[in-house]
């Protein structure tokens, strides 16, 4: 999904984007232990680290962060410190249903990006999604780090180029353990797929579930994404439950080159990553049906219509982003 699109419909909160929904594919994690390593060995240390009053005073609200506090839609756990950003699943509307959007004050060219949440939004007609996105759309890129629709039970992570500058990711299997959707990242407003990977090659043992999206993600207690952005060799892209988050990143002292194989790896032999992604800023929001969600929506199992899922409060009881911490290491 692309900026321009996101920025239209987070106005509208009932909203639009190009997409379809893929169906999830169930593999055993131990694969990432059989892919070739793709990160340098290096120890990254913490740039910025974010977490819960931090979110409302370093990044943007998209719309009146006051009206989205008053409303109970944005505002810190006491008990533990998490940042709670949700739908509003109490009021009566008939079209538009307000979630939020926040972006961060600074921008970055590159480095360790991980979210730790415990709950992302789920249920028909929502989009939730951890992005980054440089200035003049798409000339400077776009990054998706976490993003579905619906019911889906499969993070979709996806590169937008917009540049003459060639960019396209390679379909090798011993390189990372998703699937790839699409080969080409260059996108338009008229064209706008990217070149992304759904995340099937993680199931976790204990609840028996894919637990890299949805779900089957908040029954795991959620868990942490990364995204190492490394001018040099290219974007790498991980999931890990609860359960299996890295020592060394609860340690704040990350080397992943230890991590195994990523879910996603976008090489720099095969896209100018500089010249195609600079200045980003990160973005978390939930966007309500829009192209994607409402596109998707008569073939993912969800009752009725997009439209007439926004109309029942009650479906977005649990369509909220509980994020422990968003961290940046150098």
């Amino acid at each position: 999904m692309h900026a321009l699109s996101k920025l239209l419909l987070a106005a509208l909160s009932l909203t639009t984007l190009v997409g379809a929904r893929h169906q999830s594919r169930v593999h055993s994690r131990n694969r990432r232990d059989a892919v070739r390593r793709q990160s340098t060995n290096k120890t990254y240390t913490v740039q910025d680290f974010y977490q819960g009053e931090d979110f409302f005073n370093n990044w943007d609200f998209f719309t009146c962060k006051s009206n989205a506090q008053s409303k109970g839609l944005a505002y810190v756990n006491d008990c533990d410190n998490s940042t709670v950003l949700a739908v509003d699943s109490t009021s009566t509307v008939a079209c538009r249903r307000q979630s939020v959007r926040i972006t961060s004050q600074k921008s970055y060219n590159g480095g360790l990006f991980v979210i730790d949440a415990s709950n992302m939004p789920v249920g028909c007609s929502t989009w939730p999604s951890f992005w980054t996105v440089g200035p003049n759309w798409p000339s400077a890129g776009e990054i998706d780090i976490v993003e579905g629709v619906n019911n889906q039970a499969t993070n979709q992570m996806t590169l937008h180029s917009g540049t003459s500058q060639g960019c396209t990711i390679g379909k090798s299997s011993n390189q990372f353990t998703g699937q790839v959707l699409g080969t080409n990242c260059y996108s338009s407003p008229n064209a706008d797929s990217g070149c992304g990977v759904e995340d099937y090659g993680y199931k976790d043992l204990m609840y028996l579930c894919d637990s890299s999206f949805g779900y089957g993600f908040n029954s795991a207690e959620g868990g942490v994404f990364a995204l190492l952005w490394d001018n040099s060799t290219g974007m790498s892209m991980w999931h890990f439950a609860r359960a299996d988050i890295p020592a060394d990143l609860t340690a704040q002292t990350p080397n992943p080159s230890t991590w195994g194989a990523p879910a996603g790896y976008w090489s720099a032999q095969s896209c100018d990553i500089s010249a195609n992604f600079y200045d980003h800023q990160m973005v978390i929001d939930t966007t309500i049906c829009g192209n994607w969600a409402g596109g998707a929506y008569s073939s993912s199992g969800c009752p009725g219509t997009c439209s007439d899922m926004v109309a029942n409060a009650t479906n977005y009881v649990d369509a909220k982003w509980v994020i422990n911490y968003v961290a940046v290491f150098q």
